[in-house]
């Protein structure tokens, strides 16, 4: 294995990982699947409570995962890129087979 990747890429493959661990956080990222949305029409999406949609999103945010721009007083996130489109599109083929 000469082309061993260093410890510290693969610490940062785990806990890239870890993130998608959470069910809820998968629930958001998946409602960004067609169009970004703002907190208000993610919380009424999943029938969540506005406070635990914010912690997740400001989780995901800080990993990478999700970005976000404002439009006024309005926030809008979306999926950070296509890798993260990928993993979850992946993911959901793989439990599908």
């Amino acid at each position: 294995m000469k082309n061993m990747l260093s410890g510290n890429t693969l610490y940062d493959v785990a806990e890239l990982f870890k993130n998608f661990s959470d069910s809820t956080r998968i629930r958001i990222m998946y409602c960004l699947f067609e169009s970004e949305r703002s907190v208000t029409e993610i919380t009424e999406l999943l029938n969540m409570n506005q406070s635990a949609i914010s912690h997740q999103l400001r989780f995901l945010k800080n990993s990478k995962l999700i970005k976000n721009r404002r439009e006024g007083k309005t926030v809008y996130y979306s999926l950070a890129d296509d890798h993260v489109y990928n993993i979850i599109s992946q993911g959901i083929e793989h439990v599908q087979e």
